[in-house]
């Protein structure tokens, strides 16, 4: 099985609201790909982070290997959710990937 980490920061331009209403978009299309590509076992976006927190959320996903990572990352699904929700509001991106 293989992890996948993400850490984003949101951009500093948006207000409260607008990082909260971004934060629930970003966790509803994210959360919403389970089903629909092959290989994710498990995806869950944490936007609720204590106030020592220094990211605005959390994407926590499993897949069955590698290769599906691999499929995820170019996957139409994913990559719309990624254009359309996520990149156009984040600053930084962190990410770790990890057999267990």
């Amino acid at each position: 099985m293989v992890k996948h980490m993400i850490l984003w920061e949101l951009d500093d331009t948006l207000n409260t609201q607008e990082k909260e209403r971004i934060k629930t978009e970003i966790k509803e299309g994210l959360e919403g790909l389970m089903g629909k590509i092959p290989g994710l076992l498990e995806i869950h976006v944490h936007k609720d982070g204590l106030a020592s927190s220094n990211a605005d959320l959390m994407l926590d996903a499993s897949f069955e290997d590698e290769a599906a990572l691999n499929v995820y990352a170019k996957h139409p699904e994913h990559v719309k959710v990624a254009d359309d929700k996520v990149r156009p509001y984040t600053k930084t991106r962190m990410c770790l990937d990890y057999e267990v």
